[in-house]
């Protein structure tokens, strides 16, 4: 599938993974951490300009960190 980019937040990885493999595409780069007041920092590692982007995250589990990661 052209221009499409997947992202795994830090909720389910295995989860987007299989979705990746399905559709035939690479999860994209991104990194996730903490800063020491609990505050949380996503980069995403490569452009998405122009492509279509989902971003993969359950809303189980820590609800809170999960939602402020996307």
């Amino acid at each position: 599938m052209p221009n499409v980019k997947i992202f795994s937040g830090s909720s389910n990885y295995d989860l987007s993974q299989k979705i990746a493999d399905r559709i035939g595409v690479r999860l994209g780069k991104v990194t996730s951490r903490k800063f020491s007041n609990q505050e949380t920092c996503v980069e995403v590692g490569e452009s998405v300009r122009g492509e279509d982007v989902f971003i993969v995250q359950t809303g189980g589990g820590e609800v809170n960190d999960n939602l402020m990661e996307l």
